[in-house]
Order: C-alpha cells, then structure tokens, then sequence
C-alpha cells in the first residue's frame, strides 16, 4: 500500500470525526437558537430550516463519498480480474521456453535417452509449479467411484468381485484447486 492510501485511510477517520463534532455543533446551535426565541416562530423556523440544509449538505457529503467509494471498489475489482492470471502466466513461461528448448533438440535429432531425460525435467518443473499453485491430482485408479469428483466414461466388467463400483482405470487424470474440483477424473467403472 502507497504512503499517500495510507494517509488518505488515517485522515478518513479523522475528518468524519471532525464532521460528527461540527454536527453536533451546529445541532446544538440551532437548539439553543429555537429554545431562546420560543416565542418567535418566523426565528424558530429559520433556525429549524438552517439545521435541515446543514443536514442536506452532510446528506450530500455522505452520498459522493460512497459514490466515490463504490466506483474505486469496482474499478480495483476490474483491474484484479484482467490482471489476476498474470503472475501465474509469468511463472509458466520457463515451462515454455524448455518445452521450446526440448523440441529444438528433437528436430536436431539428439540423442533418445538425453530427451527423455529433458521432458521428465520439464513434467517435474511442471507438476511441481502445480502443486505451488495447489492444484493437486485426483488419485482414482482402485477408489469408489465418486460423482463429485469421478465421471464415468463406461462401465466394464469387473475383474472381480471387490472391483465392483470401484474405478478400473482411468482416461483422464482429474485435478483439484483448494478442495475444488478443476476438471473431473474421465474413468472406467467396474460393474
């Protein structure tokens, strides 16, 4: 946060509370203006109507401070939402420049074991900015089948007796965010 927001935040409470005080002054002013003169409506009225544009201008006040409040508010949100994936893209881009590197390598033909060797660095490099990022695996193969975080794409028979309503393989890995569910497990059903 800027020195100038954090000034502006502890000047804030300070100037309502300079309000409230002149408030309550120019309350008490007029009060004391209507008890003094009760015997005269037209100054009774005139203070009575003084008290009630000082209410007005607060009222005024009030209302642009929360106009001026909600349009930041929204033009932050708007700003994280467009700019939110960016530290996780910036992260991504070593992943890319050594998948670039890996397929250089293929077209230059190198050697087989020293390329496998390369995509297993950069599958590790990758799983584990996931997991920094707490997206985890969804671990399915031999598990009950659950529709809240499985979707069947067939059901096969199964192998034996235990396996049945259990996952007998699965197509597609699925992943969780946090306790959320990112992409459901694609597996195969014993029945």
């Amino acid at each position: 946060m800027s020195k100038k927001n954090k000034k502006n935040q502890n000047e804030e409470p300070k100037a309502a509370q300079d309000e409230l005080h002149n408030e309550e002054t120019v309350e008490q002013q007029a009060q004391e203006q209507v008890n003094e003169k009760d015997d005269d409506p037209v100054k009774k009225i005139a203070a009575l109507e003084e008290s009630l544009e000082h209410e007005k201008k607060e009222y005024l006040f009030l209302m642009a401070d929360f106009e001026n409040f909600r349009r930041r508010t929204l033009k932050e949100k708007a700003d994280l939402l467009k700019n939110g994936a960016e530290s996780a893209m910036r992260d991504l881009l070593p992943v890319v420049d050594d998948l670039e590197r890996a397929m250089d390598a293929i077209n230059k033909g190198g050697d087989l074991q020293s390329l496998k060797e390369g995509v297993d660095l950069i599958y590790n490099k990758f799983v584990k900015y996931l997991e920094s990022q707490h997206v985890t695996a969804i671990d399915s193969t031999g598990k009950d089948f659950d529709t809240d975080v499985h979707e069947a794409v067939t059901m096969f028979p199964a192998p034996d007796p235990s396996m049945k309503g259990k996952v007998i393989d699965t197509t597609i890995k699925g992943y969780m965010i946090n306790d959320k569910v990112l992409r459901h497990a694609k597996v195969v059903v014993g029945s």
